[in-house]
């Protein structure tokens, strides 16, 4: 009896441990985007949604891309992308943890993150 209870608890261990994965559990999914511009006070378009006036600081979700738009009267539009880049940190604590990790993150993207922190741009007057 006390052998299976050991068995049993043995195995709910090893199962959680092959379930889980770093990236999924411990990542943040969003990632803050400060956004500039100058002249300030343009508006920002992120994939054709209005988000504001610059300055802005935008929460996004870590898996995807994105197209940002800045506009301003009397200037011309001037367009920025940010994509998405694989933390390397997540890659390898999830090597470390076995297959199952991997795949989890992977599938669900959570061990992506926006390449940059920052996006500002330079409006030019129009002629």
């Amino acid at each position: 009896m006390r052998k299976s209870i050991i068995l049993s608890i043995s195995l709910l261990v090893i199962a959680s441990l092959s379930f889980s994965s770093c990236a999924t559990l411990f990542g943040k999914k969003s990632h803050a985007l400060a956004v500039g511009s100058d002249p300030a006070g343009a508006e920002v378009y992120v994939n054709g949604f209005k988000m504001g006036n610059t300055p802005l600081e935008l929460n996004l979700k870590a898996d995807k891309s994105y197209t940002i738009e800045y506009r301003k009267e009397g200037y011309q539009s001037v367009t920025r992308i940010v994509n998405t880049k694989v933390g390397a940190g997540w890659i390898v604590l999830d090597v470390l943890g076995g297959l199952i990790p991997i795949i989890v993150d992977a599938a669900t993207g959570n061990w992506n993150k926006l390449d940059q922190d920052t996006v500002n741009a330079v409006l030019e007057e129009q002629q």
